[in-house]
């Protein structure tokens, strides 16, 4: 890979051992996928779960931190494994608590914001067209691809710290024109009306292209999505499929005209009423009795809090189901002061901050 002078420096030691090894392990990286050079990133994204991490890991991110070395650009974070103020009654330890507080203090001393949320794209700062940065959520990468337009490739824990420390990342994938290119048409027969049929559709999508470097184009949407609607869409179709990026002709920046898809020599594969079906019949509830009823991955909007308030208002679960809500720090704030969070948990839903549901389903085994 070809390094400039100040990349050099780095390599060097010039600038410190944590930026040494942001380099090393970047240059790993791009050698990996054939990268050619760097390319400067404007912020970065990192997921970074100390349940996942281990002592190991959050013993590593301390020894960075106590270099004093200190992020180059705006550097957030993704949902934590736990909420500090609720983990004990999901069965999570003192232990796992302990390990977070540990890693957050590493972090905050390298000048990471602690935004925990993997909606930054409805909540912080949004990128733009064009713009290459270093993001780690799978549902934040092919939103900011797909729907701003702007450039990243699906960034590991290690590899989004390494490029908030350095300023950049391996220039391949994503960031590159020659991969953003239409590869398999897909035109949609059976229109999608809310939220489960977005993320279904999303699904779907993902299964059949099955690939990171597939890139879907979808035709024949006849109404344009919402924000959260893009937002299920596009964290299925990753989920399912591994794709960072989808052009909806009509709706996303790099697609906005039929001729876009004309001019592109690709069979179409019809997405169906079957297709949706087949992929929802796995889901099929078992039983008279529901454990848990979650709302996360992503975590909420503040538009979704507002339709899961009036959905609980007046009413209360059974004593039987817990009833889990996940949602960014930015979001709560103002839930609370709409009365949002009154309403959820009145009904006896418990909304979490700043987390997701997974760490607690794994501890609680339900």
């Amino acid at each position: 890979m070809r390094l400039n002078k100040e990349e050099q420096a780095m390599l060097s030691g010039d600038f410190g051992p944590a930026i040494k090894w942001a380099i090393e392990h970047q240059l790993q990286v791009g050698r990996m996928f054939d990268a050619e050079d760097m390319v400067p990133v404007s912020q970065a994204h990192m997921m970074a779960d100390p349940e996942s991490l281990g002592e190991a890991g959050v013993a590593f991110t301390e020894k960075l931190a106590e270099t004093d070395i200190k992020v180059r650009i705006p550097m957030i974070t993704d949902p934590r494994g736990i909420d500090l103020n609720y983990y004990e009654p999901l069965g999570q330890t003192e232990n796992m608590a302990n390990l977070e507080r540990r890693f957050i203090a590493a972090c905050k001393n390298m000048g990471i914001t602690m935004t925990n949320t993997c909606i930054n794209y409805q909540t912080i700062m949004p990128p733009v067209f064009g713009e290459h940065v270093a993001f780690g959520d799978t549902g934040v990468v092919i939103y900011s691809n797909s729907v701003c337009g702007a450039r990243s490739n699906f960034e590991g824990g290690p590899s989004a710290l390494a490029a908030g420390l350095t300023g950049r990342t391996p220039r391949y994938g994503l960031h590159l024109d020659n991969k953003r290119i239409p590869t398999k048409r897909f035109r949609i027969m059976d229109q999608p009306q809310d939220l489960m049929d977005w993320g279904v559709l999303g699904a779907a999508i993902g299964r059949m292209a099955g690939s990171y470097w597939e890139v879907p184009i979808i035709e024949e949407v006849e109404k344009t999505p919402t924000s959260d609607q893009l937002k299920h869409f596009g964290a299925a179709m990753a989920s399912y499929g591994s794709v960072p990026l989808f052009h909806l002709v009509g709706v996303t920046p790099e697609s906005q005209n039929v001729e876009d898809v004309d001019s592109i020599d690709l069979e179409i594969i019809n997405v169906d009423r079957d297709a949706i079906s087949d992929l929802k019949k796995p889901f099929t509830a078992v039983g008279e009795h529901v454990d848990v009823v979650v709302f996360a991955a992503p975590q909420l909007s503040i538009i979704e809090m507002a339709e899961l308030a009036d959905i609980c208002n007046g009413r209360h679960r059974s004593d039987t189901t817990d009833v889990i809500v996940c949602t960014s720090a930015q979001v709560y704030g103002d839930a609370v002061s709409m009365g949002y969070v009154d309403k959820i948990e009145t009904f006896g839903g418990r909304v979490l901050v700043g987390t997701c549901f997974l760490p607690a389903v794994c501890a609680r085994d339900w």
